[in-house]
């Protein structure tokens, strides 16, 4: 009996023995359980996290390159509709001129611009040019030049005015009223709050 009662003791032992090792792996596969989890969940929260991030930023750029798109589109747009809106004014503002051309006002302004001319040059010869519509006042204007004047029409003269070239004076007068208009559209564009920063 003795030997039965050291058997089941030592039966027991072992028996404890096996069930305090079975407990601690199971506490040890726990633990490494838990640890494994958090360490899933922590991976899982920093690449959500840059997940979000990265298609933020992915829908920020998109965005982005949308915007300048359309502020790019918006202001060549505006850009072409403020060309036309002073194409028009100078397209109007041109055939006013050559409404005037048709005035005694005219002719006497053709006859200032002449004698200024004139003063410019003194005896010097001279070509004078006009609108092929002034040409019928070539004996006036002539008139006031001390030296030869020649009067020829100019096709780039479109509105009126007259244009003087001294070849001795290597000087160009010009009292056209196509280059006065010229003149103005710089001051237009600069002063009508028309301009496309």
């Amino acid at each position: 009996m003795e030997i039965t009662a050291k058997t089941d003791n030592f039966l027991k032992a072992i028996m404890k023995y096996a069930d305090d090792q079975r407990n601690e792996m199971h506490s040890e596969v726990d633990k490494l359980k838990e640890e494994k989890i958090k360490e899933a969940e922590k991976k899982a929260a920093f690449d959500s996290e840059k997940l979000i991030k990265d298609k933020l930023e992915a829908k920020k750029n998109e965005q982005t390159g949308i915007l300048a798109k359309n502020t790019q589109e918006g202001q060549r747009k505006l850009f072409v509709e403020r060309v036309e809106m002073t194409e028009n004014i100078f397209k109007k503002a041109e055939e006013k001129l050559i409404e005037y051309t048709k005035t005694s006002a005219y002719s006497e302004k053709l006859t200032e611009s002449a004698k200024e001319i004139a003063a410019l040059f003194g005896k010097e010869s001279c070509v004078l040019y006009v609108n092929e519509r002034d040409l019928k006042a070539a004996d006036k204007i002539k008139a006031f030049f001390g030296g030869e004047a020649e009067v020829k029409a100019d096709k780039s003269v479109k509105i009126g005015g007259l244009k003087g070239y001294c070849e001795n004076l290597r000087i160009v007068a010009d009292e056209t009223l196509d280059s006065k208009l010229a003149d103005q559209r710089e001051w237009f564009i600069e002063n009508s709050n028309l301009s496309v920063l």
